[in-house]
């Protein structure tokens, strides 16, 4: 098996693409040395979240939460084959930043191009995770250029595959090309089996999870820090929301620690998390 730095280039590419490269090893674990404590434990931290994902709310919270202690990005793209048409896919996007999730999500499911070639270099790969660089591909492609706008201008991906040797699901991770390497790619390989599992069982409880309503939720908070927390899901930062609303940087940091008390959480991707599960906040 090769252990040095491989690099791995599609064949066969579209007119319509540049160029898509993985600079990933196809044998990450061989280049990675073992995880030191801090990693070992936010390792275990994830697995621990991941079981406790029952429904999107949550989903959102681990993703945007913990496991951004171990793959740092900027939009989560998950992809599920659907089952009853097996050259389509179910796709969801997750970002704490102020983008537009289903946007990304329906330029992925639509996408005839970047997807493809994507998936058939993961097949290609044995399965292994790959990246390539948003920026090699021609500005006409709508998906890459949205990446490419709020700095997702690498992707790192891994999935899962059926018995039959075909992709059951993918896991595009929208990073910045400073923040990817064997490290990063070994960590995917780590938990996506674990982000498989907690999206296969909120899709599955979905249901259940609409037909709940909590309408005292709201009451938990005061209308102005509702309307900070509205921001705070926008990802606008202390200084920004006080611009916004004309009031201090210090009184908005007032109003947050208050409502992490209140909402019982630790930081601000948590608070938007709860407020979510409570029907405070909207996606």
């Amino acid at each position: 098996m090769q252990t040095g730095a491989q690099q791995f280039e599609v064949r066969h590419q579209s007119p319509s693409l540049l160029k898509i490269s993985n600079s990933v090893n196809s044998d990450v674990s061989s280049n990675t040395s073992l995880l030191d404590r801090l990693e070992l434990e936010s390792l275990m931290l994830n697995m621990d979240a991941s079981l406790r994902v029952h429904a999107r709310h949550q989903f959102f919270t681990w993703t945007q939460g913990l496991l951004q202690n171990l793959i740092k990005h900027e939009l989560l793209i998950c992809a599920l084959r659907d089952a009853e048409a097996t050259s389509s896919l179910q796709v969801d996007s997750f970002a704490t930043a102020a983008v537009e999730t289903k946007l990304f999500s329906d330029l992925f499911r639509q996408d005839a191009s970047v997807v493809p070639h994507l998936i058939k270099m993961w097949e290609d790969n044995h399965f292994q995770p790959v990246t390539f660089e948003t920026g090699n591909v021609v500005s006409s492609n709508a998906l890459t250029r949205e990446l490419n706008q709020i700095g997702a201008n690498t992707i790192l991906a891994h999935g899962t595959y059926d018995t039959f040797g075909k992709l059951a699901s993918l896991f595009a991770f929208g990073c910045r090309s400073d923040l990817v390497g064997p490290r990063q790619a070994y960590f995917a390989e780590l938990v996506v089996p674990f982000l498989q599992l907690a999206w296969t069982r909120i899709r599955v409880n979905r249901p259940a999870e609409s037909a709940r309503d909590n309408p005292s939720g709201a009451s938990l908070i005061t209308p102005r820090e509702q309307e900070i927390l509205r921001w705070i899901q926008l990802g606008k930062s202390n200084i920004e929301i006080g611009v916004i609303l004309e009031i201090s940087p210090l009184t908005v940091k007032n109003h947050v620690q208050k409502m992490l008390r209140k909402l019982n959480v630790q930081n601000r991707a948590q608070a938007v998390g709860k407020a979510l599960a409570l029907r405070i906040l909207s996606l």
